[in-house]
Formats: structure tokens, sequence, C-alpha cells
């Protein structure tokens, strides 16, 4: 169950020194929405894909550096940027190794005809109307040469 496993992953980040700023309890099969900071290297809470209400908050001194704690991450499903600087908008687009940036919202913002979906260990192929026509669609040629193409 994923809230049983998140609850560990949370609790095993707190036993090796992070803080737990809110949430944190199972309630049955419910997790409250959680928010540690301090997290150690190692932990399965930053190491891993949570999908559920679990934030991570991390420190970094500058943008860049901020974008390559992105990039070290073996997953790269979407990433949300917040910026008003269009240069560290393209920067960003530029450098993160993730399916999709969004700027200034959260990144699971979705469109149906955008072709939303990961790259790295998030996910292999892409979602939306025109990512599932090409995966159900078996591209092929036909090529018909005349009798005096080939002497």
């Amino acid at each position: 169950m994923t809230a049983e496993r998140l609850k560990q992953w949370i609790d095993a980040a707190v036993a090796k020194g992070a803080n737990l700023l809110c949430g944190g309890e199972l309630n049955g099969a419910m997790l409250q929405a959680t928010v540690l900071e301090n997290v150690p290297d190692g932990c399965d809470v930053i190491e891993n894909e949570a999908f559920g209400p679990v934030v991570v908050l991390q420190q970094y001194q500058s943008f860049r550096e901020g974008l390559a704690l992105i990039n070290q991450s073996r997953f790269g499903l979407q990433a949300g940027v917040y910026t008003q600087n269009i240069n560290q908008m393209f920067e960003a687009w530029d450098t993160l190794h993730v399916g999709g940036v969004i700027i200034n919202d959260v990144p699971t913002f979705r469109v149906d005809n955008m072709p939303y979906g990961g790259v790295k260990d998030s996910g292999l192929g892409r979602e939306g109307i025109r990512a599932a026509m090409l995966d159900m669609t078996e591209e092929r040629v036909l090529v018909i040469c005349g009798a005096n193409d080939h002497g």
C-alpha cells in the first residue's frame, strides 16, 4: 500500500535526521500531507518517486545549483520552476533532463494534447492524444518501382 510505504520512508528519513515540519501521520489508508526538510542523501523519500502527499524542501545557493540538484535524480517526470526571469526560464528548459518543464505552475499541469511523460527512470513514452495515436500505429513503407527503373 502506497500510504504505508510512504510512512516508512518518512519515518526512516526522520530517524536519519530529517526535520518533519508537518504531517507524516497515517490515518487508516490515508497519509497526511507531509513536509520534510534536511533529508539526508540516500533516503528513499528523496531517492525515489513518492507519488503521494510528501514534499521535501532542499536548500541551494544559486539557481544553477538548484537545477543541478534536480538533474542528480535518476527520475525525470516533470519540473515546476517558479521565476519571473525569462533567462532562467530558458536555462531551466535547456538544462533540466525531465519530460517537461512547467514555468510558474506545478509540474502536474497538463492538457490532453500535450505530450506528457518523463525521462530516465520516470517511465517510457508519452500520454496525450497524438502520443496515443502514434503508440497504436505501426509505421510501414511500400516502395513500387517501375519495370524500367532497375534495367
